[in-house]
Order: C-alpha cells, then structure tokens, then sequence
C-alpha cells in the first residue's frame, strides 16, 4: 500500500513539475523567445505531453525556433490529437483537408474536425458547418446541421459562425430554423453530433 500511494505521489510531483514547464515553456513562446520555448516543450512533448506536442507542432508549423517543417508538425499535433487534444485534432484535419505535407484526404480531415468539434471547438464546428452548408468534403448538404454548428460556434464566441450563421438563415424555412435551434440546444459537449437533420437540405 505505501509503495501505491508513494507511486501516486511520485506521478502527481511529475505532472504538476510537467506542467510548471509546460507553463514556463508556453510563456516564452508567447513572448518570443522560442529557443527557450523549444528548450522547455521539446523534452515534455518526448515525454507524451499532449499540450506541449501540440505546441512544438505549431513551433515546427510556424518555423519559430525551428527550422520550418510541415511534416514535424504533422507529426507532433497527431500524437496531441490521438491523445485527445482538441486543438490539435483540428490542425491536423486542416491539414489533412488542404493537402499540407499529406496526400489530401477529406475523409480523414472530416473526422479530426468531427473528434474536435464534438468537444466544443469552436473553429472545427464552424468549419464543419461550411461543409454541410456547401456540401464539401464528402458532408451531405444540410442547412439544418450547419446552423445547429455555427449556433454551437457563435456561443463560444466564433463571429465568422454567427456571420454565417445569419446568412443560412435566408435559406431556410421556420421548421428548419427551429430545427437547428433546437439541436444545438440539446448537444452536451463530449457527446456525438448529428449527421442529419430531420428537414433536411434546401
């Protein structure tokens, strides 16, 4: 028993010194000083933690402190996405869906922008919602679904979801509008989204 309990505070002593140089690491990136940054993330990121991986993927995406390396990013913000970081998912689904440093593949990036926006990301519902809007990427077109997204988006603060939001609008029947409203209304975060709507499309 004193050998569990002494491992649990072990891991907790690891954690919190992880993330006092996570949070060291994340405040010279923010002013500036990358070598520093790289200094404090990199052994993090090695290490498994999914806020620094995502953090050096955007350091090798940016090429700040760093020489410029699409194919590191990838790399780095896919070990944060499949360890859940939302942020992350959703880099790695744009990047899936613009062809950087991948082969483009639409399918995969709907799914990355799906793990994301199933947590409550703002950018990935309101991304999604352009393609059920413009039906890209392989997403039925459904009016329905994009204003439940951009209403999802627009509540976290997205002012392109609520833009859009308002332009859907002019397509859309009452039923459709209560539809959407009703939808995004009942989604809890964590939870799936849906992939259709009852009325539809235009």
């Amino acid at each position: 028993m004193k050998k569990f309990i002494l491992a649990i505070g072990l891991a907790l002593a690891l954690q919190q010194s992880a993330m006092a140089g996570f949070a060291e690491g994340a405040t010279a990136y923010n002013n500036k000083n990358y070598a520093l940054a790289l200094k404090e993330i990199a052994p993090l990121a090695k290490a498994g933690n999914a806020d620094a991986q995502h953090l050096l993927g955007l350091m090798y995406y940016m090429g700040r402190g760093v020489k410029q390396d699409y194919k590191q990013a990838l790399a780095w913000h896919r070990k944060a996405a499949l360890q859940g970081k939302a942020d992350a998912q959703y880099v790695v689904g744009a990047m899936y869906y613009t062809g950087n440093a991948v082969i483009q593949d639409h399918k995969q990036a709907v799914g990355w922008f799906r793990k994301a926006a199933e947590q409550g990301h703002a950018d990935a519902q309101q991304v999604m919602g352009l393609m059920y809007r413009y039906h890209m990427g392989g997403m039925p077109q459904d009016n329905v679904i994009a204003y439940m997204l951009w209403n999802l988006a627009a509540a976290k603060g997205s002012a392109t979801a609520a833009e859009q939001r308002s332009a859907v609008v002019k397509h859309m029947t009452q039923e459709q509008i209560e539809e959407g409203q009703a939808l995004s209304a009942a989604w809890k975060p964590n939870t799936p989204l849906p992939t259709k709507s009852r009325t539809g499309g235009e």
